[in-house]
């Protein structure tokens, strides 16, 4: 049996797309929710066996919205510290995108249009390793940094790699 903690569709201070609201709402949800899953895995790691990051549907009366859901295995929650670990740190979510190194990935300016400027996740994901990434000799600014990219990069290989050819052409 598995239970599901939902964690909802973008940090919990953090704007983010209103059902009946937003225009493009179905686009810009799925893209905040797909953000927030690489902000969790950012700043926790990937789940271990026994829980995942998982879309959730909600049904509401104006229609249907997504949040980010971590599904644990109740089970892997009893007998792998792991799992119970993971769990724990991660079922509060985040307060703000800025906890993981990421830019919002949708701005809401009062009386405007919603603005995208990276409207893919491998694009947003890139551009947080570009902000988390380590100075020319190695170290990190601030030392959480550290985590957040080798997180990302780890899950993210593509990301990794894009980061890494921009890295270099900064430097050149």
């Amino acid at each position: 049996m598995s239970d599901i903690i939902d964690l909802g569709g973008a940090p919990a201070n953090e704007d983010c797309a209103q059902l009946g609201h937003t225009p493009d709402f179905e686009r810009l949800n799925r893209l905040e929710v797909a953000a927030y899953r690489a902000a969790i895995i950012a700043c926790f790691g990937p789940p271990p066996d026994g829980c995942t990051l998982v879309s959730v549907t909600n049904r509401h009366d104006f229609g249907v919205y997504y949040s980010l859901g971590l599904k644990v295995d109740a089970l892997a929650y009893r007998r792998n510290p792991a799992v119970a670990a993971y769990t724990v740190a991660a079922q509060d979510g985040l307060e703000s995108w800025v906890e993981a190194g990421f830019a919002p990935p949708v701005r809401y300016e009062d009386g405007s249009a919603p603005t995208v400027d990276r409207d893919r996740i491998d694009d947003i994901v890139t551009s947080a390793l570009l902000a988390t990434r380590p100075n020319a000799d190695g170290r990190f600014a601030i030392p959480d940094f550290e985590t957040l990219h080798r997180n990302l990069a780890a899950a993210y290989p593509a990301s990794a790699e894009a980061a890494k050819i921009l890295i270099q052409e900064i430097a050149a």
